[in-house]
């Protein structure tokens, strides 16, 4: 295994600026773009390596993997008192739990779950 192997690619698609985007989140800020889904995952896997020799060439560790990885499904967030009161409000008016609630707003606007 390649150590870039180690790291998520994405490229997808870009309504704002009409072409794809390929980036390496936790590795590298930026990234490529171009018209063609492809070359860009082509360009981006060439952007990685190079991004991995320069931390290698400067004596730097690689960030933590990001492929691959395992999730629990749980997360703390720190939200505030007043925010989580009205958090807590707002469920118990649904009739759901706070976490059922959460877990509810955070699908809604998710760009993979919900209408955003």
């Amino acid at each position: 295994m390649k150590a870039s192997d180690q790291y998520l690619k994405i490229v997808e698609w870009s309504e704002e600026d009409q072409c794809y985007i390929g980036s390496c989140p936790g590795l590298m800020k930026g990234g490529v773009h171009g018209d063609d889904e492809a070359q860009i995952y082509k360009e981006l896997c060439e952007a990685v390596e190079e991004w991995i020799v320069i931390h290698q060439e400067d004596g730097e560790p690689l960030p933590a993997a990001t492929a691959g990885k395992e999730y629990s499904g749980k997360f703390v967030v720190r939200v505030g008192k007043e925010l989580h009161k009205a958090l807590a409000i707002e469920a118990l008016r649904e009739g759901e739990s706070l976490n059922a609630y959460c877990v509810h707003l955070l699908k809604e606007e998710s760009p993979r779950y919900g209408t955003k």
